[in-house]
């Protein structure tokens, strides 16, 4: 696992021109300190951030300046130090200029991230910090902590410090933290203590960390710097730790990422524009079925012709798909010859294998009579260009573990009039054909998937006021990572499907079942990628954790309050998953306030999941409605079924299991109706002006 890397996201550049106490570099620690290099080492906290989201830059000979600073996301500070106290990296002053302190402070309003590392003694290291961190309400005292009850080893100062509150963010995952040789530190106006010493400490609940939100940036400071060096960082907690504090700093990096741009020359040309107009124009002539009356033949004819010109024109910059446009100019011909009735375009489909061509950022030309999921069912012709994104690591994880030779992720271009939409895929059995159509490829736009995720699930967190931890702010607020996690948690839901015990056909397709059993399979799955993305993240990728946070937090927050009720599979499938999570403790509703016991989600997660694996076990021995009954029983332990449901269990009108498709039909449209916490979301979500905007 360690060969993959994922896309980065921040720099973060250590000083170490400053005559820093500290080197990111062990080699360096070592000619600083040969006999005990590990207290000059910040080399493993470097790395774990290399492992993530973060490259890393050291500044050895410049000053910070501005050009110096354009290079950097986060700047870090390692406990400037006058070289008679302690050996550094440089025999440079520990002071900054009155320009770098300009520079620096100007650097964080734009929205860079600072992190301050100092000591306890502050003043007697000859550093200006204090200078520097004036305008943003943090100050370092000249204090030494001593704690002679929450001490460890018998030193009364390492002592264990506390967060000011549970809920604070730099305490997620951290449940012990130990400071050695701390000093403490105030903050004023907007700045808030995060960390603290505790009630028998001298001084008393004095500050140790303390955060600021400066311009558009972004400022900590922690006065003890022996916490994550080489020696310490991998005691109690202190790593987490040292993982929020980053990513707290970097909250404004991710939120300012964006997509690059990759222009497309066809999308530019005039043929693009054209075949565009032709087919958003011809959509409008055709009928539901897709055939068009006699009396707009001619039109019809004229559009339809411009369209496959148009085809034609494009084709030099497709040269691999030749044969499938020259079809699709050949399934045009035979359809104005046929007189304009339901098209059938199965030979184009038949050639248009993206499958073969999984390069990161080819582009892909699509014309196809077809209908959009979730957006129309008439069958209307489509025309748009799409990128396949096709990263190293995702190509390694197909090629190794999730072998998927269908999977195509998308990532949009442009587009006709049907996808303005919430359609996010591109399915073969979408498109017109005459028989049956082949099924060579499966894409999910990973672009509109991130957008759509942001857009809703951003606005319940707030709502519902959810606990924000840094990771997870980072992650909420960035599209790039969003959309990547997409292509992740795809390619592990698709392969799924065709994992485990299964009582049907995996992908349950052309089959007649109550529409809880596809609730149920796509919440199987969506599980299974949950625990596959943990075990991806324990195991070196560190990327695959935010698998998790898709996952769980589209299921209990989109997919319930949004499409109609009426048989929602997937919105029954979040239902059940916050129900689960819920009535277990590890979802926490209380005083309006949303909160997730992360400690134990991998277990709610995995024990909802195991319900359902022995419910597919018995599946495979028992009847069909035997199975489907169960399947319900399963649901309504969680979701209560609605008050008029001939299918629950103690009200059951089911008599006998030779035609099943008898009991289907006395399904209730909506079987098991929204509880309190959605219905409730769902109106305030419906009230936010601009909730549901169309996709420009």
């Amino acid at each position: 696992m360690s060969g993959l890397t994922q896309r980065k996201s921040v720099r973060v550049l250590f000083d170490e021109y400053h005559s820093e106490s500290w080197s990111i570099s062990e080699a360096r620690a070592r000619e600083m300190q040969p006999e005990y290099p590990l207290n000059s080492s910040y080399q493993i906290a470097a790395d774990t951030l290399a492992a993530s989201d973060f490259t890393i830059h050291r500044n050895l000979n410049k000053p910070l300046q501005r050009d110096v600073l354009g290079g950097a996301d986060v700047l870090v500070l390692l406990h400037p130090c006058d070289p008679k106290w302690e050996r550094t990296t440089s025999a440079n002053s520990p002071r900054l200029s009155e320009q770098e302190i300009t520079d620096i402070q100007e650097f964080v309003r734009a929205g860079g991230g600072l992190l301050v590392i100092s000591e306890y003694e502050h003043d007697k290291y000859g550093d200006n910090l204090n200078d520097l961190l004036v305008p943003c309400g943090l100050r370092i005292e000249n204090a030494t902590v001593f704690d002679t009850v929450a001490r460890v080893h018998d030193n009364p100062a390492w002592f264990f410090a506390e967060p000011v509150a549970e809920d604070t963010q730099l305490a997620h995952f951290v449940k012990r933290a130990c400071f050695y040789q701390a000093g403490t530190c105030t903050a004023s106006g907007d700045a808030r203590i995060a960390w603290r010493t505790g009630a028998t400490a001298v001084p008393r609940h004095a500050g140790v960390i303390g955060t600021a939100e400066f311009g558009n940036g972004r400022v900590v400071v922690v006065t003890d710097s022996l916490l994550f060096g080489d020696n310490h960082i991998r005691e109690f907690d202190h790593q987490q730790l040292w993982r929020n504090v980053m990513y707290w700093c970097s909250a404004p990096t991710f939120a300012r990422s964006v997509v690059p741009a990759t222009p497309s020359v066809a999308t530019k040309s005039g043929a693009w524009s054209s075949l565009k107009g032709a087919v958003n124009a011809l959509r409008m002539l055709q009928d539901p079925d897709g055939s068009i009356t006699f009396e707009k033949h001619e039109e019809a004819g004229h559009l339809a012709q411009a369209a496959a010109g148009a085809v034609q024109a494009l084709a030099p910059s497709f040269p691999h798909e030749a044969d499938h446009l020259n079809q699709v100019v050949l399934d045009f011909d035979t359809w104005m010859g046929g007189g304009f009735k339901k098209p059938d375009f199965g030979k184009s489909l038949a050639l248009f294998n993206p499958q073969l061509q999984r390069r990161d950022r080819v582009e892909h030309l699509w014309v196809m009579p077809m209908y959009t999921p979730n957006a129309s069912m008439d069958w209307r012709f489509e025309a748009m260009i799409y990128r396949v994104p096709w990263p190293d690591w995702l190509a390694e994880l197909e090629r190794t573990q999730y072998q998927n030779g269908k999977i195509v992720p998308g990532h949009f271009v442009d587009f006709t009039e049907g996808y303005n939409s919430e359609c996010a895929v591109l399915f073969p059995e979408t498109v017109s054909v005459a028989g049956k159509g082949t099924n060579n490829f499966a894409t999910i736009f990973c672009d509109r998937e991130a957008k759509r995720y942001q857009r809703i699930v951003i606005r319940a967190a707030g709502l519902t006021r959810l606990e924000m931890h840094p990771q997870l702010e980072c992650f909420f607020n960035s599209p790039p990572l969003i959309i990547d996690t997409y292509a992740l948690w795809d390619l592990i839901h698709d392969k799924s499907h065709s994992v485990g015990e299964l009582p049907f056909d995996p992908f349950m397709i052309r089959q007649r079942a109550p529409f809880w059993m596809y609730g149920l399979e796509e919440l199987r799955v969506d599980l299974r990628a949950f625990c596959e993305a943990t075990r991806l993240a324990q195991e070196g990728f560190p990327f695959a954790h935010y698998v998790t946070y898709a996952v769980l937090f589209d299921r209990i927050f989109r997919f319930p309050i949004t499409g109609t009720r009426v048989r929602n599979y997937d919105g029954l499938g979040g239902q059940l998953l916050f129900a689960y999570l819920h009535q277990h403790d590890i979802l926490i509703w209380h005083d309006n306030r949303l909160a997730v016991r992360w400690d134990k989600l991998y277990e709610g997660i995995d024990g909802l999941r195991q319900e359902l694996l022995a419910l597919y076990k018995f599946g495979s021995d028992a009847s069909k409605m035997s199975f489907w009954l169960a399947a319900h029983d399963l649901i309504s332990r969680y979701v209560p079924p609605n008050v008029a449901s001939k299918w629950k269990k103690d009200s059951r009108a089911i008599t006998d299991e030779s035609d099943p498709k008898k009991w289907i039909d006395l399904v209730h449209p909506d079987e098991f109706p929204l509880g309190n916490f959605h219905a409730n979301l769902q109106k305030k979500m419906a009230s936010g002006k601009g909730l549901y905007p169309p996709f420009a």
